[in-house]
C-alpha cells in the first residue's frame, strides 16, 4: 500500500458516499456502514492478491491499494488504467481510473508529494451540479414522506370505521381491512427503515469525514456483526411488509375475480385461504431470503443488494404483480362486454367508452396496475430526464396508493356512508330525547321533524324524509309512532336506516359486491345490470 493518498481522490469518494445516503427509493441503496464494509473487503482482497502474486520485474511500479482501487503493476513510462470499482455505489462503473508509472519504476507524484491518479470518469457527480442532485433527492423524500403519512392516517380511520360498525363485518370488508393494515405496516416499516438507515446525524457525520478519518476507517478491524442486528431486522421487516402489501392487492383481485366468474363462491370458506396468501406466502420467501443472506452474504447491514439473492423475494412479488394485471385485464374485458350488452341502443358509443374509461381508472390503483409500468421501465442515469419522471411518478403513486384505496373502499362506499349517517342520526335523536326528558316536555323531535302526542300525522322534512316515510308504522295507542332510534323505557330501538343504493362510481362487478348488505352477503356469479358511472 502506498504511503500517501491523493486528497481529491478521497473527496470523490466522499461525494459518492454522501449521494449514496441520499438515495432512499430502492433497497439497493448503500448506507455508510455498507460502503465502508465494501471498501474493507476490497482492501483485504487486494492485499491478498498482492501477496499471492509472483515477484514483479525490476523497474516496474508495484501493485498497491490506494484507499479506493487496487492498482496492478505498471510498466515504466506507461499510463495504467483500471475499471472504476463496482463496490462504490455511485461511481460510473463503465469508466476507467488512470495512473502513470514513471520511468524510474515509481508511481507519479504530484507537487504536494501525493500519488497522482485520475478518477474523473468514475465520479459521476464531480462535473455535475451536486446541489441539484441533493435537491432532487430531498424532494423525492418529501413526496413519499407526505404521501405515506396521509395514507397511514386515512387508513387508520378506515380500519376503525369498518371495525366499529357490526353491520359492515363481512368477508369483503375483512379483506379490505387486511389490505388497509398491509398498507399501514408498509408505511411504518419505511419510516422505521429511514430512521435506522438514513438518519440526519449519519448524513451530517459523512459531511464531516476527513481524509484521516477514512484512512483510519479502512485500516481499522471489522466491526462486530451484532452491531447491525437492528439494521438487519429493519430491512427484513420492510421487505416482508412490502411483499404482504403486494399479495393483499393480489387477494383483492382474486376475490373480485371470483365473485364475477365463480357460480358458487363461499366467502367465509375461502377467507382463511386468502389470509394465508396475504400473510403466509410472503413470510415464506422472505424467511428464505433472510436465511440465505445470513449464511452467504452477511454484510454489515442488509440494505445493500447481494447480487442475485434479491431475486428470492423479487420474483414472487413480480409474479403477484403480473397475475393481478392479468385479472385486471380480464375484468375490464367482461366490463366492456357487459356495457355493450346492457346499454345497447340506450347511449352512444362515446358515452360507453367514457364509462369504461372511468371504471378502468378506478380499478387501476386497486389492482396496482402502475407496478407493471415501473417493472417495464429500467432504472436509468440519475442525471437524465427519464429517471426524474420515473422517480417522481413512482414515489407519488406508491405513497398515495393507500390513501386512494381508503377513499374508494371506505370513505366513498355507499354502505359505509349510510352506516355513519345512521349512527349520527341515532346519536342526535338520543341527545334530543334526553334534552326533552330533562325539560319534562311531551314533544319529541327528530331533526326537523316534530311529533306531539296530540298530532297523528307526522311530517318528515330534510334528507331523512324518504327513509322515515317508508318506515313509519301504524300509530300506537299512546299516539306516538315508532321512530327509528326512539328511546322508551330505557331501551333503544333496533330500527335502522337502510343503506343508500348509491355507490362509488366503480365497475359493475365491483359495484355489485360493494352495495349489498354484509349480513346476507351472497355474491352474484355474474355482473348485475347496474349503472356503472
Amino acid at each position: 500500500m502506498g504511503p500517501t493518498h491523493l486528497l481529491h481522490n478521497l473527496d470523490f469518494l466522499l461525494i459518492s458516499l454522501l449521494s449514496s445516503l441520499c438515495l432512499v427509493f430502492a433497497d439497493d441503496v448503500l448506507t455508510k456502514e455498507e460502503q465502508i464494509g465494501l471498501l474493507l473487503k476490497a482492501r483485504w482482497k487486494c492485499e491478498g492478491n498482492i501477496k499471492s502474486r509472483p515477484k514483479i520485474p525490476d523497474g516496474y511500479c508495484s501493485p498497491e491499494w490506494d484507499g479506493i482501487v487496487c492498482w496492478p503493476e505498471g510498466r515504466p513510462g506507461k499510463l495504467v488504467s483500471t475499471s472504476c470499482p463496482e463496490y462504490i455505489y455511485d461511481f460510473n462503473h463503465k469508466g476507467l481510473a488512470y495512473r502513470r508509472c514513471d520511468n524510474n519504476g515509481t508511481w507519479e507524484m504530484t507537487t504536494t508529494n501525493k500519488t497522482w491518479a485520475n478518477y474523473n470518469e468514475c465520479a459521476k457527480f464531480l462535473h455535475g451540479n451536486h446541489s441539484h442532485e441533493k435537491e432532487v433527492f430531498h424532494r423525492l423524500y418529501l413526496i413519499y414522506t407526505v404521501g405515506y403519512s396521509i395514507s397511514l392516517g386515512s387508513l387508520m380511520v378506515a380500519v376503525i370505521i369498518l371495525g366499529y360498525f357490526r353491520r359492515l363485518h363481512c368477508t369483503r370488508n375483512y379483506i379490505h381491512m387486511h389490505l388497509f393494515v398491509s398498507y399501514m405496516l408498509r408505511a411504518i416499516s419505511i419510516f422505521v427503515k429511514d430512521l435506522v438507515l438514513y438518519s440526519g446525524s449519519a448524513l451530517e457525520n459523512m459531511e464531516r469525514v476527513t481524509v484521516e478519518d477514512l484512512k483510519s476507517i479502512t485500516e481499522a478491524p471489522p466491526a462486530s456483526k451484532t452491531q447491525f442486528i437492528g439494521c438487519k431486522m429493519a430491512v427484513t421487516l420492510f421487505l416482508y411488509f412490502l411483499a404482504t402489501n403486494y399479495y393483499w392487492i393480489l387477494v383483492e383481485g382474486l376475490y373480485l375475480h371470483s365473485l364475477i366468474f365463480m357460480t358458487f363462491f363461499s366467502d367465509r370458506k375461502y377467507l382463511w385461504g386468502f389470509t394465508l396468501i396475504g400473510w403466509g406466502v410472503p413470510a415464506m420467501f422472505v424467511t428464505v431470503w433472510a436465511t440465505v443472506r445470513a449464511m452467504f452474504a452477511d454484510t454489515e447491514c442488509w440494505d445493500l443488494s447481494a447480487g442475485n439473492l434479491k431475486w428470492i423475494y423479487q420474483v414472487p412479488i413480480l409474479v403477484a404483480v403480473v397475475v393481478n394485471f392479468i385479472l385486471f385485464l380480464n375484468i375490464i374485458r367482461v366490463l366492456a362486454t357487459k356495457l355493450r350488452e346492457t346499454n345497447a341502443g340506450r347511449c352512444d358509443t362515446r358515452q360507453q367508452y367514457r364509462k369504461l374509461l372511468k371504471s378502468t381508472l378506478v380499478l387501476m390503483p386497486l389492482f396496482g396496475v402502475h407496478y407493471i409500468i415501473f417493472n417495464a421501465m429500467p432504472y436509468t442515469d440519475v442525471s437524465g430526464v427519464p429517471w426524474l419522471i420515473q422517480m417522481h411518478y413512482e414515489m407519488l403513486f406508491n405513497s398515495f396508493q393507500g390513501f386512494l384505496v381508503a377513499i374508494i373502499y371506505c370513505f366513498c362506499n355507499g354502505e359505509v356512508r349510510a352506516e355513519i349517517k345512521k349512527s349520527w342520526n341515532r346519536r342526535t335523536l338520543a341527545l334530543d330525547f334526553k334534552r326533552k326528558a330533562r325539560s319534562g316536555s311531551n314533544t319529541y323531535s327528530y331533526g326537523p321533524m316534530v311529533s306531539h302526542t296530540s298530532v297523528t300525522n307526522v311530517t318528515a322534512r330534510g334528507p331523512l324524509a324518504l327513509h322515515l316515510t317508508t318506515r313509519l308504522g301504524p300509530v300506537p295507542v299512546n299516539g306516538h309512532r315508532n321512530l327509528p332510534g326512539y328511546v322508551k323505557n330505557g331501551s333503544i330501538s333496533e330500527n335502522s336506516i337502510p343503506s343508500s343504493a348509491q355507490e362509488l362510481h366503480i365497475p359493475e362487478e365491483e359495484h355489485s359486491s360493494h352495495t349489498q348488505p354484509c349480513e346476507d352477503e351472497k355474491p352474484s356469479p355474474v355482473v348485475e345490470d347496474e349503472t356503472v358511472m
